[in-house]
C-alpha cells in the first residue's frame, strides 16, 4: 500500500515539473515596426497677397535758374496692395530659399513746395505761393531670399528671413499747380513733369509662421520690411526739376500659401534584423 502511494506522488511531481517548464516557454520576439519620416526637402511654389504701408523718406528737386536743390515741404506716398509669386527649395527642416517677384499697385503721391507764382498776382507780378504736386508710383521687385525655420510646434512653424535684390520704381507724370498764399483761389496753369523710372537696390527682412494645411500645402502669415534705395522721380519742365525721391520703406502685412512637390512622399527605414527565437528550456 505504502509503495503505491509513493509511486503516485512521484508521478504527480514529474508531471508538475513538466507543466511548470511549459509555463515559462518564451514567446517569439515580434519584429520592430517600420519607421517612416516626412520628407524634409523639395521644390515649392508660393503666392502671396498683402498690403504695403509706404513711408517715402522725402523728395527734392532743382528749383529756378540757379539750380538750387531744395526739399519738398511735404511729401506723402499712400499705401496699396502688393501681389507676389515665387519658386523655392526646402533644403532641410530648418533652411529654405526662394526667388520672388512682387508687384506694388499704383500708390498716390501728394506733395507741396514753396516758391513764387508769376501768374497769381495782379498784373502777373510774382507773389509767394505754394505748389500742389500730384503723381503716383508703382514698383516691381525681384528678390533672392533665405529663411530659417525655427522648429515645428503642432502645425505651426515660425521663421525669420532676409532678402536682397532690386526694384524697378516707375513714377507717373507729376502735375504741379502753384497758388497764391494770400489768395488760394488764384493759381497759375499746371505744369506737367515727365515721370521717370529706374532700378534700385533693395533689401528685405521677414518674420512669420507657416501653418500645415495638408502634407504638401502650407499657409503662410507674415510681416516683411523692404527698403528701396532712392532715385529719379521726374524730369525738368518750365524752370523746375529734375526731381528725386530719397528712398521708400515698405511695411507689409502678408498672407499666402506654399505648395511643395512630393511633400506627401515618405522615406522608409529598414527594420532591424529579427532576433531568432530560442527553443524552450525544460528544467
Amino acid at each position: 500500500m505504502m509503495k503505491s502511494v509513493i509511486g503516485a506522488l512521484a508521478t504527480l511531481l514529474v508531471g508538475t515539473s513538466a507543466f511548470s517548464a511549459d509555463l515559462y516557454t518564451p514567446e517569439p520576439v515580434q519584429p520592430a515596426p517600420e519607421v517612416t519620416v516626412a520628407q524634409s526637402s523639395g521644390w515649392y511654389l508660393r503666392g502671396d497677397v498683402g498690403y504695403a504701408f509706404t513711408n517715402l523718406r522725402g523728395a527734392n528737386y532743382f528749383q529756378g535758374s540757379n539750380s538750387s536743390l531744395v526739399d519738398f515741404n511735404s511729401a506723402k506716398l499712400d499705401g496699396n496692395v502688393n501681389l507676389g509669386a515665387g519658386v523655392g527649395y526646402q533644403i532641410n527642416n530648418y533652411l529654405r530659399t526662394d526667388l520672388t517677384f512682387d508687384y506694388l499697385f499704383n500708390s498716390d503721391f501728394k506733395g507741396s513746395t514753396k516758391g513764387d507764382c508769376g501768374g497769381c498776382g495782379p498784373g502777373y507780378t510774382a507773389v509767394p505761393a505754394t505748389s500742389r504736386d500730384l503723381a503716383s508710383m508703382r514698383a516691381y521687385s525681384l528678390l533672392a531670399n533665405v529663411y530659417v525655420d525655427l522648429g515645428t510646434y503642432s502645425i505651426f512653424t515660425p521663421y525669420v528671413g532676409g532678402g536682397l535684390g532690386g526694384t524697378y520704381v516707375k513714377w507717373s507724370n507729376l502735375k504741379n499747380t502753384s497758388c497764391s498764399d494770400a489768395n488760394p483761389d488764384s493759381c497759375d496753369g499746371s505744369v506737367s513733369h515727365n515721370g521717370r523710372g529706374s532700378w534700385r537696390f533693395t533689401y528685405a527682412l521677414m518674420a512669420g509662421t507657416s501653418i500645415d494645411l495638408t502634407c504638401n500645402l502650407k499657409a503662410d502669415v507674415g510681416y516683411r520690411y523692404r527698403h528701396i534705395q532712392g532715385g529719379d522721380m521726374f524730369g525738368y519742365a518750365e524752370n523746375g526739376g529734375p526731381g528725386y525721391d530719397k528712398g521708400i520703406n515698405l511695411n507689409e502685412a502678408r498672407i499666402g500659401a506654399r505648395y511643395t512637390f512630393g511633400g506627401c512622399q515618405t522615406a522608409s527605414y529598414m527594420p532591424p534584423a529579427d532576433i531568432p527565437v530560442q527553443p524552450p528550456v525544460y528544467k
